[in-house]
């Protein structure tokens, strides 16, 4: 009788106090910490980038939005709904639809990174009295992520003689190098989007989303998933970065490697990029966009090269050498003529997927490197420089226009054919 009372006290104890063992009781998933990323949405340089763009008002509003819900599938309306209203604001302000909301030039692309991150840093922190599982708050943030890039707008009216285009931009990276930069190939992304070139051969309306610059993502499959449903749609595509100063490059051969430069969350990988199949996977991939008219054409004051250079281990060999006109037979990939960074990455990834969907001799695709956006001569210290100034606002814009000019170019020339 005596060891029952103090097994019925023991037990009692640890109900009260939580001391129940494993097998009577589990811990609530609790919200993860704030990643790298969104650790510098507090410095000074984001605040105000969002502050003078009108875009603070958005992670605040989306905070008092989500806390309404009262179940998973209200936080994932708002979510998506959110997400792709985040998108729209960003192209139309760009594209000069609706208030400016500050005095920060309508051609940055700085407002929608930022925004971006303030709203996953509330998911990421947010603990609903209903309970949310590991699995449910990863499909929210999959949802916002992708809503907020464009990778769930992508919309081409149906009709005879529209061509169809699609162009992929990145967010800014590098931000612990200079946490003011932008990335003109997400500038690119906003000012293009919806809009319709004049071609030789009619109209074609351009779609476009913008990538995170992470690699876990990229493993995860989110080129593939987000390029798939329309390659074979489409008349032409280009994914764009940027890349080396005072140039454009057309890159005419991806690798099948990662150099592990670490992304926006510190993370490095270095390694063969994971793809479905690996045994069928090539060391190389190649362009199909017409790379010497657009190399030939007068498309802006930033001159445009076809880039050919690549690093390679040869067969039979193991030290890996430069080769300045393409890999030889056999290679190992070391860097593709974007180097070994997500540049490269989604343009392998890309034109991997045109192969495979058996599109390489009918869909023109490949990738273009934009000049660096570089600021002022007398504002390049990131510690005293100010957030824009008039030469970068200048670059942005120029190199913006150029894009625009190297797809109509490209344009002109695939839909004569």
């Amino acid at each position: 009788m005596t060891s029952l009372r103090v097994r019925i006290v023991f037990l009692g104890l640890a109900l009260t106090t939580g001391l129940a063992t494993p097998t009577t009781a589990r811990a609530a998933p609790t919200a993860p910490s704030p990643t790298v990323e969104e650790q510098r949405l507090d410095k000074a340089v984001p605040q105000e980038i969002l502050r003078r763009s009108g875009f603070d008002d958005v992670a605040p509003r989306f905070a008092r939005d989500l806390g309404r819900a009262h179940s998973y599938a209200e936080a994932r309306r708002t979510v998506v709904r959110e997400g792709s209203a985040l998108w729209r604001r960003a192209v139309d302000r760009v594209q000069g639809r609706g208030p400016a909301g500050g005095d920060l030039s309508r051609d940055d692309d700085r407002p929608l990174y930022w925004a971006r991150l303030g709203m996953t840093r509330e998911v990421r922190a947010w603990e609903p009295e209903f309970g949310l599982s590991d699995d449910q708050r990863a499909s929210l943030m999959d949802q916002l992520e992708r809503n907020s890039r464009g990778q769930t707008e992508v919309r081409y009216p149906h009709g005879k003689g529209l061509r169809r285009i699609l162009v992929t931009g990145f967010d800014p990276f590098t931000l612990d190098r200079d946490i003011r930069i932008s990335n003109p190939s997400g500038a690119s992304a906003l000012a293009l989007d919806g809009t319709v070139i004049r071609t030789a051969e009619g109209p074609a309306r351009i779609e476009t989303v913008v990538f995170p610059v992470r690699w876990q993502d990229f493993t995860a499959g989110t080129v593939e998933r987000t390029l798939r449903p329309y390659l074979g749609k489409v008349d032409l595509f280009t994914t764009v970065s940027q890349g080396r100063v005072g140039r454009f490059d057309v890159e005419r051969t991806n690798g099948a490697w990662r150099g592990g430069f670490p992304d926006n969350d510190n993370i490095g990988r270095t390694e063969t990029v994971p793809v479905s199949d690996p045994a069928s996977q090539p060391q190389w991939t190649t362009t199909t966009l017409p790379y010497k008219d657009i190399v030939a054409a007068d498309t802006g004051r930033f001159p445009v090269y076809d880039h050919t250079e690549v690093t390679e281990i040869p067969a039979g060999r193991t030290d890996a050498v430069v080769r300045p006109d393409g890999p030889t037979e056999g290679s190992t990939a070391r860097a593709g003529g974007g180097g070994n960074y997500l540049s490269n990455e989604i343009a392998y990834r890309a034109t991997l997927l045109r192969d495979r969907l058996g599109l390489h001799d009918r869909l023109p695709g490949g990738h273009v490197h934009t000049p660096v956006l570089q600021f002022g001569a007398g504002n390049t210290d990131p510690a005293t420089g100010t957030v824009t100034d008039p030469e970068f606002v200048r670059n942005r814009v120029d190199i913006v226009d150029q894009v625009r000019a190297i797809i109509t170019v490209a344009a002109d020339v695939t839909f004569e054919k």
